[in-house]
C-alpha cells in the first residue's frame, strides 16, 4: 500500500478574475484548484465590517437583541457576543456620541470596568433605540440577517487589535517558548494602553520595526472608525475590511506563493501594494494578464471548476463521491464505481478507496467553503486499524484547513462527522448547463445556422453600431471550427468586415452561446441594442408617415 503524506511545500498560484460585477478568486496548489471565492463588486455586510447601528427588539426568550444595520433582516445580537469588556465599551460609545461636539475620548485614558455576568440578561445591559458600534463576524446567510459582536476587533497581517483589553494572546503555532516569551515583552512594550493584542503566526520571526508599523496602522483605524461613526447616523457602515482580494491574500499568503495573477490593472496594483509591505522582496510575484482568452480558462481552472462542482464528483482510479445539501446538514456517500485498480483483497480495495476520497472531501470542505455538520458514509471496513488509519488520515490531510473544524473516528455504522465553521453561505456552482438557444423547450434552430448567426451579430456590430476593438466570446468547439482550414471563415470575415474585432474561446459558454465584450471590457447586450435599433427606425417611419413634408 502506498504511503499517504501531504506535500509540507506546494507550488501555491493565486488567479484573480476581475468582472464588472463579480470577482472570482483561485487558489492553485500545485496546478490543482483548492479554494474559490465569488464575491460581488458592491458586495456589503462583509465580515469584519464595523456599523453604527441602533438596537430595535430585545428578545429575552432568546438573551439576545435584533439590531437595525441596514441590511434587510435585522441582524442578530446574542448576549454572549457583546463580550466580557461591554461595559467598558458601553460607557465609552456613550461619551463619543452623546456629545459629538466634546473632545474625542481616549481608550487608553480610561478606567476598565469588570467584566459583566456571564450568565446575565441582554434586558440588563441593553435597551430599544440605543446606538451600538457592532462588527459581522457572520455574514448573511439563507433567510438569516447577519450576526454581531461588540468585541470589536481589527485585524492585520500580524495581529489583532482589541480595544477595551489589556490581555496578549499568542497564536498556538508558535511552538518555541523563546520566541513567545520575545513577542510577548515586545508587544507589551510597545501596545497602547487598554488595547489587547492577538499574536498571529505570521509575526514569528519578525522584527519590533515591522510590528510596530503595523500597530500603528491599526490604532490609527481604529481612531478613524471613531471619528466616521461621530459623523454618522445609525445605520451606517463605518469600517470596511480590505477588499476581499486583499483580505483573502493576507490570510492565505505564504512564502510558497510563486506568482498571483490579475487580469485588471487597479486590482493589481491594490495587491502588489498590499505585498510590497508585508514582504517587500516578493512584490513581483504580483503579474498583470493580458491575454485574450479569458484568465480562468489559460490556467485550465474553468474545466477544474466544472468537473469539481457537481453532485457527482469522480476522482483517481474510477471511484466517486456524491455530495448532497439540505438546511441542516451536508452529506457524502463513497462509492468505489468502476475500479481499474481493483484488489482481490475486498478489505484493503476499501481502504485505498477510502483513503483518496479522504483526500478529495478535504479539497471538497475548502473548496466549497462547507460548513456546520458534515456526515461522510465510507465503504464498510472490519479492519480496526483499517479505520484508525482513515481517521488520522482525515485529520492530516484537514490540517492545511484554516477554518476551525472537528473530527470524530468512525462510528460502528461507518458514518465518519465532521463539524466545520461557517462564516458565509457554502459556495454552490451550477454546473448542468441549460440550452441557450430552446430554454429547456427541446427545439432549437439548425446548429448549421450557428455560424450565420455569428456572421450577422458582426455585421450589426461593425457596420450599424460602429464598434472597434471588441471580443466575441465562443464555445471552443465552435472556435475550432470558425478557425479550421487554410481560409477559415474567421480569416473570410476579417477580410471583409475589418480586423476590428477577435473572436477567442471560453470555457464557461454553452455550445450555441456567445459573449461580446467592448474594448472597455464592458458587455454589449445585443438583444437591448438591436430592440433600440429597431424601436428608433420604427419611430422615424411612423414620423415621416405624420409629416410628409420631411
Amino acid at each position: 500500500m502506498a504511503a499517504y503524506a501531504t506535500q509540507t511545500i506546494m507550488k501555491s498560484e493565486l488567479v484573480v478574475d476581475v468582472k464588472p460585477t463579480e470577482v472570482s478568486i483561485a487558489l492553485l496548489e500545485d496546478s490543482r484548484l483548492v479554494s474559490l471565492q465569488k464575491e460581488s463588486r458592491d458586495i456589503s455586510y462583509a465580515v469584519g465590517d464595523i456599523y453604527l447601528a441602533k438596537v430595535k427588539k430585545l428578545m429575552p426568550g432568546l438573551n439576545a437583541a435584533f439590531v437595525n444595520v441596514g441590511y434587510e433582516k435585522d441582524a442578530f445580537l446574542h448576549y454572549l457576543d457583546l463580550g466580557s469588556h461591554f461595559s467598558t465599551y458601553s460607557q465609552f460609545i456613550k461619551q463619543l456620541l452623546d456629545d459629538p461636539k466634546s473632545a474625542m475620548p481616549q481608550v487608553s485614558k480610561m478606567k476598565l470596568l469588570p467584566d459583566i455576568d456571564k450568565h446575565g440578561s441582554v434586558t440588563d445591559v441593553l435597551q430599544p433605540g440605543e446606538q451600538l458600534l457592532v462588527q459581522i463576524v457572520k455574514e448573511p446567510i439563507s433567510s438569516k440577517g447577519p450576526r454581531l459582536t461588540t468585541e470589536l476587533s481589527l485585524t492585520g497581517r500580524y495581529m489583532v487589535l482589541i480595544p477595551f483589553s489589556d490581555k496578549i494572546s499568542i497564536s498556538q503555532k508558535i511552538k518555541t517558548t523563546e520566541e513567545k516569551l520575545r513577542l510577548r515583552q515586545l508587544i507589551d512594550s510597545i501596545k497602547p494602553k487598554n488595547f489587547g493584542v492577538i499574536i498571529r503566526t505570521s509575526a514569528e520571526g519578525k522584527r519590533v520595526a515591522e510590528l510596530n508599523n503595523e500597530l500603528k496602522t491599526l490604532v490609527k483605524s481604529w481612531e478613524d472608525t471613531l471619528a466616521k461613526a461621530r459623523r454618522s447616523k445609525a445605520p451606517a457602515l463605518v469600517f470596511e475590511e480590505e477588499s476581499r482580494i486583499v483580505s483573502v491574500l493576507r490570510d492565505v499568503f505564504s512564502p510558497a506563493f510563486e506568482n498571483i495573477y490579475v487580469n485588471d490593472e487597479e486590482v493589481m496594483s491594490q495587491i502588489r501594494n498590499y505585498v510590497s509591505l508585508i514582504a517587500p522582496d516578493r512584490s513581483d510575484i504580483v503579474k498583470l494578464y493580458k491575454g485574450d482568452v479569458p484568465i480562468f480558462d489559460h490556467f485550465n481552472i474553468t474545466k477544474q471548476i466544472k468537473s469539481s462542482f457537481g453532485k457527482t464528483v469522480s476522482f483517481k482510479s474510477g471511484a466517486y463521491i456524491i455530495i448532497e445539501h439540505t438546511e441542516a446538514l451536508h452529506v457524502i456517500d463513497v462509492n468505489s464505481g468502476n475500479r481499474s485498480k481493483a484488489t482481490s483483497d475486498q478489505e484493503s480495495n476499501a481502504l485505498d478507496v477510502n483513503l483518496r476520497a479522504a483526500d478529495e472531501i478535504a479539497r471538497q470542505l475548502r473548496l466549497r467553503d462547507m460548513g456546520g455538520i458534515i456526515v461522510i458514509d465510507f465503504i464498510d471496513m472490519n479492519s480496526a486499524e483499517h479505520r484508525q488509519k482513515l481517521f488520522e488520515h482525515m485529520r492530516e490531510v484537514m490540517a492545511t484547513d484554516r477554518a476551525r473544524h472537528n473530527i470524530l473516528p468512525l462510528s460502528k455504522f461507518g458514518l465518519m462527522q465532521i463539524t466545520r465553521q461557517r462564516v458565509r453561505p457554502a459556495l454552490d456552482i451550477e454546473t448542468e448547463e441549460s440550452c441557450p438557444s430552446c430554454y429547456g423547450k427541446g427545439h432549437v434552430q439548425p446548429s448549421l445556422l450557428f455560424t450565420d448567426t455569428l456572421h450577422e451579430k458582426l455585421e450589426y456590430l461593425i457596420n450599424t453600431l460602429k464598434a472597434k476593438g471588441f471580443v466575441m466570446y465562443v464555445h471552443p468547439f465552435v472556435d475550432a471550427y470558425l478557425k479550421k482550414g487554410l481560409i477559415s471563415p474567421y480569416r473570410r470575415w476579417r477580410m471583409e468586415l475589418g480586423r476590428s474585432f477577435k473572436i477567442v474561446p471560453d470555457q464557461s459558454l454553452a455550445y450555441l452561446q456567445y459573449r461580446v465584450i467592448d474594448k472597455d471590457g464592458n458587455e454589449i447586450d445585443l438583444k437591448e441594442e438591436k430592440d433600440m435599433a429597431s424601436s428608433s427606425t420604427k419611430n422615424k417611419a411612423k414620423a415621416k408617415t405624420r409629416n410628409p413634408q420631411e
